[in-house]
């Protein structure tokens, strides 16, 4: 008895049945138009391999350029992707995020912590010191002055006697909707 092939595997667009079939899992793509063309990847296409390598890179570093050396793209053909793909501009976006953080306490650490810088004398002698960043701390202070400001102020009398309330009412419709379950009191009654 034959055995009957299988069915090859139908090819879709945007989840749509284009009416075409796979041969092989590599070298079939669809074109613009919907068809299916046989060819090989090209050299520098884009790879999953190669976002993952990019984005890390990225992540490390801030540094495009870096990240598409390393990847083996150039960085227009990056940014070009980052237009035109949502889960690699999602994974560019949160990459520069972690970057930027990263970034961000290392310029904290050297505004509170300074960096340790060897002083060469004339004489032929050296002197460690620790250099501090006006520059840096000054930048911080501004960015975070309002934030500051909120955490020592307190809030307005009125402010409080409103949440006061708010949780006083609160308090009784909890108690109220204990009542009707049949809860009388509390634990030590």
């Amino acid at each position: 008895m034959a055995k009957e092939p299988s069915k090859p595997t139908r090819l879709k667009k945007d989840g749509v049945d284009t009416g075409e079939c796979r041969r092989s899992r590599s070298g079939l793509t669809l074109d613009g138009k919907g068809r299916i063309r046989l060819r090989k990847p090209a050299r520098n296409a884009w790879t999953r391999e190669k976002e993952r390598k990019f984005l890390t890179v990225l992540s490390d570093t801030c540094n495009v350029k870096l990240a598409a050396a390393e990847a083996g793209v150039s960085p227009q053909r990056a940014y070009e992707r980052r237009r035109t793909h949502a889960r690699f501009h999602s994974g560019w976006v949160e990459a520069i995020g972690l970057a930027y953080a990263r970034l961000e306490l290392i310029l904290l650490d050297r505004a509170l912590n300074g960096v340790e810088r060897i002083v060469k004398r004339r004489d032929g002698s050296e002197e460690r010191m620790v250099d501090y960043s006006n520059q840096v701390a000054l930048t911080l202070l501004k960015m975070h002055r309002d934030t500051a400001i909120e955490a020592d102020s307190e809030p307005p009398v009125e402010d409080a006697d409103e949440l006061r309330e708010k949780l006083l009412k609160k308090l009784e419709r909890l108690r109220l909707r204990e009542e009707r379950k049949g809860f009388k009191g509390g634990a030590c009654d």
